[in-house]
């Protein structure tokens, strides 16, 4: 029997709760451990038949680590990690700064002898490699992404780190051609200066370069939904052919989705030589379990 990849959570929020659920369903990979900043302290009980610790270093024989961190700190535990040789996915989504985690992360992970996966969420992610299937099919054109409507995890998590906010979901509305709306709302601390808060999610550059309102609501609990979307269009040309129109549409629960491509990318992570990888510089055939083969003959 083929060894099963040995596979650590670093994170025990929404995407790794969902991680852990995927990698109970893939045939070829096994939880290691999960890595929680309490440790074993106020276990839930799904996870309790699992070594819960508080470092990675905790744990023995660890081939890959599922940063299910926020966005901010997932540089951090990746360097962790790989200095450990251990291969790390992220679902890193601050899109203006992937080059540059890139060629960070891709210098400890070469000198280590370890592979990073970065960025591999839905989006940026699996929605990366849509897109840069569509542009190859009309290389010259326009492509649209109009995400939502629906909750980003990575928005709302930045809300709430904001200091007096004790709550928040940040809603994605899409306005069309790539154009896109924030719908943020905040649970606040007693005494918190609303106006205070606004400005600093305004200011945030998750939202500067998007029309963003703010609303004070007594409990984001009573408005939160993971469901999220997307829709990709590109219109172009083929050759010297025009009205080349391909689209992409999907509905999703967010943290699932970002949790099964990250395991996706685990796999994949194992077939690559040491550096850092984007999803798009990975073959698609390596994010599937199975004899190679086999695959082929199934899906082309």
């Amino acid at each position: 029997m083929e060894k099963k990849t040995r596979v650590a959570i670093v994170g025990y929020g929404n995407i790794g709760q969902y991680a852990l659920q995927a990698l109970q369903a893939a045939p070829d990979m096994e939880v290691v451990g999960i890595v929680r900043r309490k440790g074993a302290e106020d276990c839930p009980p799904e996870i309790a038949s699992y070594k819960v610790v508080k470092t990675l270093a905790e744990l023995e024989d660890v081939d890959v680590a599922l940063l299910a961190t926020p966005t901010r700190s997932v540089e951090q535990f990746a360097l962790e990690a790989l200095a450990l040789g251990i291969n790390t996915v992220d679902s890193f989504d601050i899109h203006t700064q992937i080059v540059a985690l890139r060629n960070t992360l891709g210098e400890a992970a070469r000198k280590y002898g370890a592979v990073s996966v970065i960025s591999a969420g839905w989006d940026p992610g699996s929605d990366s490699v849509v897109r840069t299937l569509m542009e190859s099919l009309a290389p010259q054109g326009i492509s649209y992404t109009n995400f939502g409507p629906g909750r980003s995890m990575g928005h709302s998590v930045a809300v709430r780190a904001i200091e007096g906010v004790r709550d928040a979901l940040s809603m994605t509305i899409p306005v069309g051609t790539g154009i896109h709306r924030r719908m943020v709302y905040v649970e606040l601390e007693e005494g918190v200066d609303f106006k205070a808060v606004e400005a600093a999610v305004k200011a945030d550059p998750y939202f500067v370069n998007d029309e963003t309102h703010v609303k004070q609501v007594p409990c984001v609990a009573d408005l939160n939904d993971v469901g999220h979307g997307v829709n990709l269009v590109r219109k172009g040309v083929s050759g010297t052919t025009h009205n080349q129109l391909f689209e992409f549409n999907m509905r999703i629960n967010n943290p699932a989705l970002t949790a099964q491509v990250m395991v996706n990318a685990a796999r994949a992570s194992m077939k690559q030589q040491p550096g850092a990888y984007t999803m798009i510089e990975i073959p698609v055939i390596d994010y599937l379990p199975g004899n190679r083969e086999e695959i082929i003959a199934h899906l082309v």
